[in-house]
């Protein structure tokens, strides 16, 4: 079994080898092109043996990236840094002016398209004959109707969309991940329960407030600390060493305090990058902080697109629920469409949207590695694969299909 150090070594080898030839040759978006090609590394590996069973080391390659447990590396390890990362960069300006908007599609829209696609796949699979009862169809539903705001902000460096318009993408992939992290834990809970004792609806309210509100209202705290901490000294390396003990410290206290992590880290992340360099950082420290976490922004990023690429080699794939995998990229591109086009009719006789706002959304709704790694994180029940699977299909569609043709739609719908 390899060690954690050489299993680090491994993945970081491995995503600048792919990174190089990917710039090189291949000339994709970075992040696309990583996950592109670790998908065909892994599909090619899976052909081989296929056809030519026992000429390649399948199993214990296979057995290598089972040592990566990615649920616990993406949602206990990267998620809490790529998200600081990039709330640290975002124009608060924007953010507030569109605070409505970001704030009813990261709730209202996330609850509409849970709906929308826990029916639509539980309709479905009783349709195909894949049993998937209703309560394990909405836990699908809720893991994959947030928009990952790791790809979305991959995807976003690589396409130019009007300020406001970035803002409420930038904004909603930030925020409805941590929401979409409550309801998600709140359906399972249901869907566990189902065959117990069951879950209330009062419980269910009392884990959606102390998760989400006690997540911002601790990130608020230490964003604040941690601001104030900066502004009494002037010295770059300890306030880069500050802002990582924020994020780790942040992140660790939410899950011991059963609240939301990803919520607590990005309300401190917006705060400190916005406060920050008015009155609490000298322009040399500015400038360190901001490139540190740019750096590990990419470092990670690219990582993990690598990782959602090989994770097709540890799959359990079925043909006997081929057609439902297939039919669940459809239903969460039109939940996608209601889920944006509600609260955008809305709030339009109060706000002023761009042009082609609905369809650039609803195309720019990415899909990543927190969805995989929250339905790797379900119980071994026998629907786990089935979703899993949905799961899958839905991330490389929305990140290879939909991220490399959003600028087209950009052009199209807004220019």
């Amino acid at each position: 079994m390899l060690s954690v150090f050489d299993l680090i070594s491994m993945l970081l080898v491995l995503t600048a080898v792919f990174a190089w030839v990917n710039h090189r040759f291949v000339r994709l978006p970075h992040s696309i092109g990583l996950l592109v090609m670790g998908l065909a590394a892994s599909l090619v590996l899976i052909g081989v043996e296929f056809a030519f069973p026992s000429v390649l080391p399948y199993e214990e390659l296979a057995g290598v990236i089972r040592q990566v447990d990615f649920q616990k590396t993406v949602l206990d390890g990267m998620l809490a840094f790529l998200l600081f990362a990039g709330a640290l960069h975002v124009d608060f300006e924007q953010l507030r002016d569109r605070a409505w908007i970001v704030g009813s599609m990261a709730t209202v829209g996330v609850l509409i398209s849970t709906g929308i696609v826990g029916t639509g796949f539980w309709l479905a699979s009783d349709m195909l004959g894949v049993a998937v009862p209703f309560a394990w169809a909405l836990v699908f539903g809720a893991l994959i109707s947030p928009t990952d705001p790791v790809a979305v902000l991959s995807t976003l460096k690589t396409v130019r969309v009007p300020e406001a318009l970035e803002a409420e993408m930038t904004g909603e992939s930030l925020f409805n991940d941590g929401v979409g992290v409550v309801i998600f834990t709140v359906l399972l809970a249901a869907a566990v329960g189902a065959s117990g004792d069951g879950i209330d609806l009062i419980h269910i309210g009392e884990l959606f407030f102390i998760e989400a509100l006690g997540g911002a209202v601790l990130g608020l705290a230490a964003g604040y600390l941690a601001y104030r901490a900066m502004r009494a000294i002037d010295d770059y390396t300890i306030e880069v060493l500050i802002s990582l003990a924020l994020v780790a410290g942040t992140y660790a206290l939410a899950g011991k305090l059963h609240m939301s992590g990803p919520i607590a880290v990005v309300v401190a992340g917006v705060l400190l990058g916005h406060r920050g360099p008015n009155d609490a950082m000298s322009e040399r420290t500015e400038r360190y902080i901001f490139a540190f976490w740019t750096l590990v922004d990419e470092i990670l990023n690219s990582v993990l697109f690598l990782l959602i690429g090989l994770e097709v080699l540890i799959l359990r794939l079925d043909p006997s629920f081929g057609w439902l995998v297939a039919l669940a990229v459809p239903l969460v591109l039109c939940a996608r469409l209601v889920a944006v086009t509600v609260p955008v009719l809305a709030l339009s006789a109060n706000h002023v949207f761009s042009r082609g706002t609905i369809p650039v959304l609803t195309w720019g709704g990415l899909r990543g590695g927190i969805s995989i790694a929250l339905a790797l994180s379900l119980p071994e029940v026998a629907e786990k694969s089935v979703l899993l699977a949905a799961t899958y299909a839905v991330v490389l569609f929305t990140v290879i299909v939909q991220g490399l043709t959003l600028s087209g739609v950009v052009q199209r719908c807004v220019d």
